[in-house]
């Protein structure tokens, strides 16, 4: 039984408007993987006549004569089904010959570079179908849904592509936020749901694998460390999905999420890679959406020595960090014992910095909850000896410092204390006003304000989600 599809309301309600209005429509859907675009097209398309056709790796005749067998049943003309087609135009003006209506057909290629990869030229046969056509007659609702992030930004979005300025509206579907993941388990305590979200990050197809009737451990045994199991080797089957030559992007993977390297002279080195190759491994998992580039935010231009790396991808961090190093151990200890040695010890450390992440992710609705309307820029700062876990620069001239604590904290003055000596260090406060913030799993209870100067405000966990 497919589990039960629930949010994405404002995707699906932009989707039905395009449906029900008098045009024809275009929209590309994108976003890294497991994101849930398919889902989202297939549960879009219940009760409408539409072609779903899914890409792959494979000859443009077959991808051909399979989009004209679904279209055969959809449009309830058996014999398209073995037309013979040389194009991917001829597809199309078949297809239009045959749909009259009433309302529109929906043609939803998804997976699309895979398709491209085999038809170089199906980028440029749409843009004829569409302007010709398609555009005119009201009758075509089409879907280009992709996964490859640089691919849809450039061979659909971009300026240099024929499709460049023909879509009426574009979906970049995202992974939850924290607050939208933890619908997934209800019931569970909101240190439960931050620890799901900091191994799935907000994508459903992993948080939909962990039982809300297992303790976290009990999950990450469960579909981590048994082989069988969905997770086991889910990054493998990623990587392989989208690329060549994956034993260099496990080296690279490995030293961001088990050595902790995070520049290129030292991920290039632990990875085997020479800092020449190392920028091709690094743009392509960033256009994946898997890795990103890291700047210390101060309010003025960074330079390339100040640039670090990060593993974006929560369950790529995780398995890079507990899975893959101890490929060897796993069998020999079994899931149970597994977690308890391996991961145990240093679960607490994984945590604190995605807890970091997290309480980034929270300053905007902090923000509204306390009616800060400026624009704001929100970051980290490092220099030598210095990381201040949160940054926010916003137009009104405050500047937010904040500090992040996962474990324990049994001195809230000495949080504060710890706060106050990096201070210092940030530049441009002179003119700014400074306000702190302290975020922490538990609640605390603030130590007596001893500088009236400078405005703070503590956090805890709870009470970052709604109905805390």
């Amino acid at each position: 039984m497919a589990p039960s599809f629930f949010g994405r309301a404002t995707e699906l309600a932009e989707l039905a408007a395009a449906w029900t209005g008098p045009r024809s429509a275009f929209i590309p859907i994108y976003g890294r993987r497991r994101t849930g675009k398919s889902r989202l097209i297939v549960e879009f398309a219940v009760g409408k006549p539409a072609i779903y056709h899914v890409g792959k790796q494979g000859p443009a005749l077959l991808q051909r004569r399979e989009f004209l067998q679904l279209a055969a049943v959809t449009l309830d003309e058996p014999l398209l089904a073995q037309v013979p087609v040389e194009t991917w135009a001829e597809a199309f003006r078949l297809v239009d010959e045959r749909w009259k209506g009433p309302g529109k057909l929906l043609i939803a290629l998804d997976e699309f570079q895979w398709t491209t990869e085999s038809s170089p030229e199906l980028p440029s046969v749409i843009q004829e179908a569409w302007d010709r056509r398609w555009q005119k007659s009201g009758k075509i609702m089409l879907i280009l849904c992709g996964s490859y992030l640089g691919f849809m930004e450039r061979e659909v979005l971009g300026k240099k592509s024929p499709l460049f300025g023909r879509r009426t509206a574009q979906l970049l579907l995202r992974p939850f936020g924290f607050r939208g993941s933890a619908a997934f388990h209800p019931g569970w305590s909101h240190a439960d749901h931050a620890q799901a979200y900091f191994v799935c990050g907000g994508l459903p197809a992993y948080l939909e694998c962990f039982d809300r009737d297992r303790s976290i451990e009990q999950n990450l045994a469960a579909n981590f460390f048994r082989d069988s199991a969905a997770l086991a080797r889910e990054p493998e089957f990623l990587l392989r999905e989208e690329l060549r030559d994956v034993a260099n992007y496990h080296g690279v993977l490995h030293a961001m999420a088990a050595l902790g390297e995070t520049t290129n002279g030292g991920i290039a080195r632990a990875a085997g890679l020479g800092d020449r190759a190392l920028p091709y491994y690094l743009g392509t998992l960033m256009e994946l959406g898997y890795v990103r580039r890291r700047h210390p935010l101060h309010g003025a231009a960074n330079t390339a020595r100040e640039t670090r790396y990060a593993i974006a991808d929560p369950l790529l961090r995780f398995w890079f960090r507990f899975v893959y190093p101890n490929l060897s151990r796993i069998p020999v200890l079994g899931p149970e014992h597994s977690v308890r040695e391996l991961v145990r010890p240093h679960f607490d450390a994984f945590c604190g910095e995605a807890f970091e992440r997290l309480c980034r992710e929270a300053i905007p609705l902090l923000h509204a909850a306390e009616t800060i309307t400026t624009t704001t820029t929100i970051g980290e700062f490092w220099a030598k000896d210095v990381q201040i876990d949160t940054v926010a620069l916003r137009d009104d001239g405050v500047i937010e410092l904040g500090e992040c604590k996962w474990g324990a904290v049994r001195s809230p003055a000495a949080l504060r204390a710890e706060l106050a000596t990096k201070i210092p260090s940030f530049p441009n406060l002179r003119a700014a006003t400074v306000r702190l913030r302290y975020f922490t799993r538990d609640r605390v209870r603030p130590p007596i304000a001893v500088n009236g100067a400078l405005h703070e405000t503590w956090h805890h966990l709870a009470a970052l989600y709604p109905g805390s």
